[in-house]
């Protein structure tokens, strides 16, 4: 027993020494390689990620609908039960490394607490997840709070798909809708370095972007703000430009501490970027005038805590540059860091951070720029790469083995996770090769770094993979070109690499990568197996724990500064020097401090310029080097009162927040200024006026190239093009609205001029030969582009179409065998998708090909209709047709046409009738693919129809105009209004007067829904017969459903009674001169930035008399047309100015030296002489948006024959409009604001009630003296929903409308017998018509609710009915049952319109005429009957969020990977930032 206890001493003991032993020399103890485990997985996965700070792993299997988990880095795998749900998705919480989340394709999802160990689930109510963003968004410093945005659909999820965001404030444990009608919205706690302001206090602040108040037009886009998750619809609209809102948003995104939005305006690719950090105060962000920021065109890069950093797109697809930007520290002006980056067709840019060292970053820039730029992208890039060590504002060539070095950058993913770094301080990797440019990624070695780039060494032959582990004292990588079997490592920072077979046979590479901090000793490779069907996926775990048993100790680390100059010294970002203390390279030893990344060391440094910026109220100069004041600077608390010549103020410099310099520079001393300073320049206090005189006969057009809002030279007058032609087809320029012109492309004969009707930059001139000129900036350079062909010959036709989106994209009619003999002369198309570059032939034998509107396209983005004389044969039938992809393939949807026309959402095809080869008939397309006969109302009956006029179909319906009777010089017509679909049409109005060319006395009111006026002739019977036409007029205040006569003004505008009795309507009312008549068809009544003001000329009588000084007077109503005033006597032309605050008439039919002026909404009128002669002014002008100060009168003085003169008549400088107005959106009747609410109304309603809502609009206080500048946005709110009334209705097809006002079934005709349905045994019940529809526009509520159907159970299912009546209502089962099987192509989905105008427009379609005998720019371009001042708007997204959409394609198959920052780090790097026609004679005429 002794014995054995000295023996076991002894064992002891000699154990004890064995492990010291083991101790002192830790390599008797190594391990000769990595320990590496396989798992096969029975599918590809979809998407995988590690928990922050663990070994854990959940990996996706889509296919499959699975989720696996592992413990142990990858070595063991167990299925997640989820109860038998398909997860589509899972999802990481960004800043809780315990939480993550399983999404479906339907309600129900599942999150878990404890890193996937529990699930539990939870439902969205009728809700799937949303098709367009990301479905979660988190908040940053409370975890149990996430957003989910969804899309909740009627009828099994079919049709009228609402975006629709929910929320959870409990973790999941309740789940509640946070609003309707979204379009992507997030906390303002959305990072954590965002705050709410000083006190940080807005928890709960959540921004959207929404539609519109009562539209779900893309312009219409607003943001949202509630500090109360939206609860009783308690939200606010933040005011982005001074105390103005902005619609037309397009997306946002929280970027750092920043809080970013983007808005699009009508008529131009260019955005205006708006940012705040606090979530309160916004600002435009403002960048250099040579740099515009384009939609689809910048992204937001990684940033940081003091910037944000934007690359914007300089050339474009398919070879695409950018120019960096970096903003001050509140994010509002920039400055350009580097041109000629290198992008993707993703908007993805080659920049990217080095990991954790402030001021390092790394990009690849175009080296063959020139060559690149002059080719429209044709050319290939050669891309060099360059770093910068000070934060962008220098950069410099990467070296290695003294040569350039070029690597693959972010644009070339082949890996997930960042490109060159990790959290290892220090240690960057890259695959590429020296050179002169970089070759490709097969080409290409790994090259290695460990002092954050100054220096690179080849790592590695070939292209590689790689990864870093342990703080780098690991690298890992694995051979990228083809399948290998084995793994290289290196343990000295890349100097020397070891070698480790894979377990089986060869596999190629997919993805390496490790846990987010790179601290971990294992890592993680997914590879495939064979090919094809039998292509294999496995999963390796690769394990360095034994290969060392020792860990670091001090003397292991060295203390490495992070950025040093040539000279080796530490430099400073911020005003800090950065220093790790890290692992040497040759230190045998592991640093073993798993889940625990190395802080950095910082000291201050002096204080240099580099660590100030402007301050408040000033900009850099434009060579960058001072900070100069942006206009008067305030002044400070009256210190230039009394005379007081000097005061000290800021000196436009502060040091930048958070910089952490001390001593040295100091631009922050305050600095003596001149009181001048703070005076704005002196104002003359009257109207200005500028002649201009030009040696012609007449004007041939005139265009306006006005800057949209979300132009970077927006600002009221800043730039007003204008361009004109004279009869000598010589073109004028004026950048300042007619004030000075300047002659442009001198020797030049031009024919035409077309302005790019969806881009107000961009306008073509176009000369009677196959030489041609354009200008993409209004005016600043010209191009000059080749076409195959001279112009079309045919005068009724454009030369030239356009796309809505891509605005490099074109169609060329053009004339071919016209100077032979052989009397073929015909068009033949071209197309052409770099500005007339280059050339293919779209179609031959052509009429016209056209671009199709994005609204009728889908996602076809080539679609294109022609029509084509079948078989190449003149005078043959047309052919309408239709490709996606140039013709290559093509549809045939007609055998024979009349003509085809796009409006809005339809496609309207006007055809020969197969059954009557002497009548037309119409179909009509939502889809661009689907055509369906349009079924007129069965009272209308048109034996012989001959022609239509398209009137208007923004309102989801089409305004259709047939003619009835076709009498010269007695046309009419009636007005039938379509459904949605503009299938199936209801009489609107008999009798509506139309002129011999087609066109028709319809007018809307632009920025007030539902109101328009037509004429009608009182008098068919006779006119038919031979006698004159009398007109009358009506209007509608409820699109369309009910029309009345105007009620005439009690005096004229001397005081004095009319010869009628104006109480009695029917005999005496007010009737105005209409569209046909009008010689400019762009002076419309209204204006959509003058909400209810509408100006005509008539009379007031029985019927409308001729135009003339004796018998027609000019009239103004303020009320949307419900109230008319006088108020002059004779024709007069108008025009409305800076939103309607100023309005200016001149005679019209007489020459004159004076002009009148109104600024209180014509009230009252104020002279002005403009000119010392007579002149006979032709048109009134000013811009589009009817937002100018400034006006243009057009004419020709009286004793003159041989010159043709130009007034611009400028409001600028009058005292009356020297302030901007004040507008309060959160307190709309705030006294101080100079707007009041106001809300239209039907004119038989006691109520403010239209379309089933009170609507309340912004209108300046008429005699407040100040400028309204920058567009309001007029519609204020929805006050309330209304109950239901007979003007919320519409009769049904079928049915018509009786003296009673009632709806009842046309004569002769038995109603429909819908009990035929129960035929299908699946069907249990049908329904009853009551003869009403509702107006597409009402949102009414309750009440009389005229359209309820009423239901009736099929025999034998009357149980059924009962059971199933407590599911669906009434009216969605009829569409189920009736509606679905009839329409299914336009019936699904709900529709977004967009429309264009110059300002007024139509479409005629068969009968064809001449419409005017004039060379103008409204009869070339086709902008819709309708006077609705309307844009296309083609809204590509501007943030692209957290790039999962990008990465969605990266691997190839569709399968979604995140970057290693969202797959470890939740990074969120990049966010991308994301007339028709009108058909006539277009012969030259004197203006």
């Amino acid at each position: 027993m002794m014995w054995l206890l000295k023996y076991s001493k002894r064992l002891l003991l000699l154990q004890l020494l064995l492990l010291e032993l083991l101790w002192l020399n830790p390599a008797a103890a190594k391990k000769d390689k990595p320990e590496i485990t396989s798992h096969k997985l029975d599918n590809a996965p979809s998407n995988f990620f590690y928990f922050d700070d663990s070994n854990i792993i959940l990996l996706h299997d889509r296919d499959g609908g699975l989720v696996h988990r592992s413990e142990d880095a990858g070595k063991t795998w167990d299925k997640v039960d989820i109860q038998g749900g398909k997860a589509w998705d899972i999802w990481r919480h960004p800043y809780d490394n315990k939480k993550a989340y399983i999404t479906s394709k339907g309600s129900k999802h599942w999150h878990t607490d404890d890193q996937g160990e529990t699930w539990k689930g939870f439902e969205i109510a009728k809700a799937r997840p949303s098709l367009f963003r990301a479905p979660l968004s988190f908040h940053a410093k409370d975890s149990k709070k996430v957003l989910i945005h969804g899309e909740v659909c009627r009828i099994g999820g079919l049709i009228d798909c609402r975006e629709t965001t929910f929320y959870t404030n409990n973790g999941f444990e309740n789940v509640y809708k946070l609003r309707e009608n979204t379009r992507g919205c997030a906390f303002a706690h959305a990072t954590p370095e965002f705050r709410t302001g000083e006190d940080d206090k807005n928890d709960d602040r959540i921004i959207c972007v929404t539609t519109g108040r009562i539209s779900f037009d893309r312009r219409e886009h607003r943001l949202a703000v509630s500090d109360n998750y939206f609860r009783d619809g308690d939200e606010e609209e933040p005011s982005l430009e001074g105390d103005r809102t902005v619609q037309g948003i397009i997306n946002i995104a929280v970027v750092k501490g920043y809080l970013v939005a983007a808005a699009r305006a009508p008529n131009t690719d260019e955005l205006a970027m708006y940012v705040t950090d606090d979530a309160s105060i916004w600002h435009r962000a403002v960048f250099p005038s040579d740099s515009r920021l384009k939609e689809d065109a910048y992204t937001i890069l990684e940033s940081t805590s003091y910037s944000i950093q934007v690359d914007v797109m300089t050339v474009e697809p398919p070879n695409p540059m950018g120019v960096l930007f970096t903003s001050n520290s509140n994010g509002t002006y920039f400055t350009k860091n580097i041109p000629h980056t290198n992008r993707n067709l993703n908007g993805i840019v080659d920049f990217e951070k080095v990991q954790g060292i402030q001021g390092i970053v790394l990009v690849n820039v175009v080296r063959n720029h020139e060559e690149v730029e002059g080719s429209f992208g044709r050319a290939e890039k050669r891309l060099k790469s360059q770093i910068s060590f000070d934060d962008g504002r220098t950069f410099r060539d990467l070296t290695a083995d003294g040569e350039s070095l070029h690597l693959h950058s972010v644009t070339e993913m082949n890996n997930i996770g960042r490109v060159f770094s990790s959290p290892a301080p220090g240690l960057v990797m890259g695959v590429g090769n020296t050179g002169k440019y970089l070759k490709e990624y097969v080409e290409g070695d790994l090259f290695v770094s460990d002092d954050a780039g100054l220096t690179w060494n080849r790592a590695l032959k070939e292209a590689h993979k790689y990864e870093f582990g342990d703080q780098g004292s690991i690298l890992v990588a694995i051979y990228d070109e083809e399948s290998t079997d084995e793994l290289r490592y290196s343990l000295d920072h890349g100097k020397k690499w070891d070698k480790v077979e894979l377990p089986g046979d060869k596999i190629r590479a997919k993805a390496l990568t490790t846990t987010p901090d790179s601290t971990s000793t294992k890592f993680f490779l997914w590879g495939t197996k064979g090919g094809g069907s039998r292509t294999e996926h496995w999963v390796f775990t690769i394990d360095f724990e034994d290969m060392h048993e020792s860990k670091c100790r001090d003397k292991d680390f060295e203390n490495w500064h992070a950025r040093v100059d040539d000279n080796g010294e530490p430099t400073c970002v911020m005003g800090r020097r950065q220093s790790y203390k890290r692992r040497k390279a040759d230190a045998d030893c592991f640093i073993r401090e798993k889940f625990e990344e190395i802080e950095p060391d910082f000291d201050s440094c002096e204080c240099a310029k580099e660590d100030f910026e402007c301050d408040y109220n000033f900009v850099r100069s434009e060579d960058g080097k001072e900070c100069v004041p942006d206009g008067p600077l305030p002044d400070p608390k009256g210190a230039c009162k009394d005379g007081a010549k000097k005061y000290k103020s800021t000196s436009g410099y502060r040091k930048i927040p958070g910089n952490g310099c001390k001593g040295g520079v100091s631009l922050e001393e305050e600095k003596e200024r001149n009181c001048d300073e703070t005076h704005k320049p002196v104002v003359s206090g009257e109207i200005s006026t500028e002649r201009t005189a030009f040696s012609a006969k007449s004007f041939r057009g005139y265009f306006y190239l006005e800057r949209a809002e979300s132009s970077s030279e927006s600002k009221v007058g800043m730039d007003e093009t204008v361009v004109m032609r004279t009869d000598k087809s010589e073109v004028y320029l004026s950048r300042d609205h007619g004030k000075t012109w300047k002659q442009v492309l001198k020797g030049e004969e031009i024919r035409d001029i077309y302005p790019h009707p969806h881009f107000n930059d961009v306008c073509y001139f176009v000369t009677t030969s196959n030489k041609h000129w354009y200008t993409i900036n209004r005016g600043d350079t010209f191009g000059e582009f080749k076409t195959e062909a001279e112009p079309t010959r045919d005068r009724d036709l454009a030369a030239l179409a356009f796309h809505a989106d891509y605005k490099d994209y074109l169609i060329w009619t053009g004339a071919v065998d016209c100077d032979k003999s052989s009397g073929n002369c015909h068009n033949n198309a071209y197309y052409s998708t770099d500005r007339g570059a280059h050339w293919d032939v779209l179609r031959r034998y052509v009429r016209k090909c056209e671009f199709i509107k994005k609204e009728g396209r889908g996602d076809q983005q080539k679609l294109v209709y022609c029509e084509q004389f079948k078989d190449e044969k003149l005078g043959g039938p047309l052919q309408l047709k239709s490709s996606d992809n140039w013709f290559a393939d093509e549809t045939l949807h007609f055998e024979s046409i009349v003509d085809f026309a796009t409006m809005s959402e339809f496609i309207v095809v006007a055809s020969k009738d197969q059954n009557d080869k002497d009548s037309l008939k119409v179909d009509t397309s939502v889809n661009g693919q689907t055509f369906a006969d349009a079924l007129f109302p069965s009272n209308f009956n048109v034996p012989i129809q001959k022609a239509y006029t398209v009137l208007d179909s923004h309102t989801h319906a089409v305004f259709m105009h047939v003619t009835v009777g076709n009498r010269k010089d007695a046309e009419y017509g009636s007005i039938i209004k379509s459904n949605s679909n503009g299938t199936s049409y209801v009489l609107s109005l008999n009798s509506v007067n139309r002129n011999t060319p087609g066109y028709v006395d319809f007018e809307k009111m632009l920025g007030l829904e539902g109101v328009a006026l037509v004429n009608i002739v009182a008098n068919v019977e006779e006119a038919e017969k031979g006698s004159g036409k009398k007109l009358k007029t009506m209007i509608t205040h409820n699109d369309g459903a009910e029309w009345s006569l105007l009620k005439a003004p009690q005096k004229d505008s001397e005081g004095k009674s009319y010869e009628c009795k104006t109480d009695d309507v029917a005999d005496c009312s007010l009737h105005l001169h209409g569209y046909t008549e009008r010689r400019d068809p762009r002076a419309v009544f209204s204006s959509p930035s003058a909400v209810g003001l509408m100006m005509a000329v008539g009379n007031v009588g029985e019927y409308l008399t001729e135009k003339s000084e004796k018998t027609s007077d000019t009239f103004i109503t303020r009320d949307g047309g419900i109230e008319w005033h006088t108020v002059k006597k004779g024709n007069y032309m108008w025009e409305y100015g800076d939103q309607g605050s100023i309005i200016v008439i001149v005679r019209d039919t007489v020459s004159t030296d004076e002009i009148f002026y109104s600024l209180d909404e014509g009230q009252t009128w104020t002279p002005h002489q403009f000119s010392k002669k007579k002149v006979h002014v032709a048109i009134l002008s000013t811009v589009p948006s009817d937002k100018s100060l400034n006006f243009l009168l057009w004419g020709q003085e009286e004793d003159s024959d041989s010159e043709i003169v130009t007034f611009n008549i400028d409001f600028s400088q009058i005292k009356e409009r020297q302030k901007q107005c004040k507008l309060n959106e959160k307190e709309p009747n705030d006294p101080d604001s100079d707007y009041y609410l106001w809300e239209p109304k039907h004119p038989l309603s006691d109520s403010n009630c239209l379309f089933g809502h009170v609507a309340q609009y912004h209108r300046k206080i008429p005699d407040r003296e100040c400028y309204n500048g920058r567009g309001i946005q007029h519609l204020h709110d929805i006050a309330r929903n209304c109950e239901c009334t007979r003007s919320d209705f519409e009769c049904d097809y079928n049915f018509e409308p009786v003296k009673d006002g009632s709806c009842k079934l046309v004569s002769g005709l038995e109603p429909p017998d819908h009990s035929k349905i129960c035929q299908d045994p699946k069907k249990i019940s049908y329904f009853k018509p009551t003869g009403y529809r509702r107006v597409p526009l009402s949102t009414c509520e309750g009440g009389n609710e005229l359209d309820k159907y009423e239901e009736v159970p099929c025999r034998g299912h009357e149980d059924d009915f009962a059971e199933a009546h407590r599911g669906l209502g009434a009216f969605w089962i009829f569409i189920l049952a009736v509606v679905l099987p009839v329409g299914i192509a336009s019936a699904v989905g709900y529709w977004v319109w967009q429309n264009w105008d110059g300002k007024f427009g139509r479409i005629r379609l068969g009968d064809q005429g001449s419409a005017f005998d004039a060379d103008q720019p409204w009869i070339k371009y086709p902008i819709l009957a309708v006077s609705g001042v309307v844009a296309v708007l083609a809204a590509v997204p501007l943030l692209m969020g957290s790039l999962w959409r990008w990465a969605s394609g990266l691997f190839g198959g569709g399968r979604r990977y995140t970057t290693r920052g969202s797959f470890a780090r939740g990074r969120g790097d990049y966010a991308v930032v994301d007339e028709d026609e009108l058909l006539g004679e277009d012969e030259d005429e004197e203006v």
